[in-house]
């Protein structure tokens, strides 16, 4: 079988002297010593190994290459959606953050105010409180001076009767000495 498929033509250092088409042709064939029994079947071996190479070789390849393309394509596709979602997600992300923390601003400011608010009216309470302990304490002491007042009076009247008593005792009567004790406390009282 290599015999046959030897190499039919041998290079031939005539030059061609016919013209045209069918001239070449046969120029051709006495150059390179084609022989028209071997020249068929090798073609057809040839056409052969071409279409099978074509449909068991070139074929899957060719499909495979373009299986990979799109395989290359569609993950590019991924790759922008992913990059698109990923700024979108870093946007959504920064919106949150600065939402939390306007929130938080706000939260301490409200709180601020309300324990300004209260300490405020704790202080205000503490005041009023001091203030009535205070008014307390002064009616307290004023019914306490009042009370010391009339034990006072009450004494010096008792005093000055008993003094009075004993001094006019035997000289005056029981009229006069009543008169000079409701005269004495009339005056200790006022």
């Amino acid at each position: 079988m290599f015999q046959e498929m030897t190499l039919l033509a041998t290079a031939a250092t005539e030059v061609p002297t016919d013209s045209g088409i069918a001239g070449t042709l046969q120029e051709i064939g006495k150059t390179f010593k084609i022989i028209p029994e071997l020249f068929i079947p090798q073609l057809i071996s040839f056409l052969l190994v071409a279409i099978l190479l074509k449909k068991f070789a070139f074929g899957p390849i060719t499909q495979l290459l373009e299986q990979r393309k799109q395989r290359i394509a569609d993950g590019e596709a991924k790759l922008k959606e992913i990059e698109k979602q990923l700024a979108e997600s870093e946007k959504h992300t920064t919106e949150v953050i600065a939402k939390a923390n306007a929130d938080a601003k706000r939260l301490i400011e409200e709180a601020k105010s309300s324990a300004t608010a209260l300490s405020e009216a704790k202080a205000q309470e503490a005041v009023a409180s001091a203030q009535a302990i205070i008014a307390k304490a002064e009616a307290a002491a004023k019914a306490e001076r009042a009370q010391i007042a009339a034990d006072l009076k009450r004494e010096f009247g008792r005093l000055v009767a008993n003094t009075a008593q004993q001094a006019t005792v035997g000289k005056l009567n029981q009229d006069q000495l009543r008169n000079i004790n409701d005269e004495a406390l009339a005056r200790v009282e006022a």
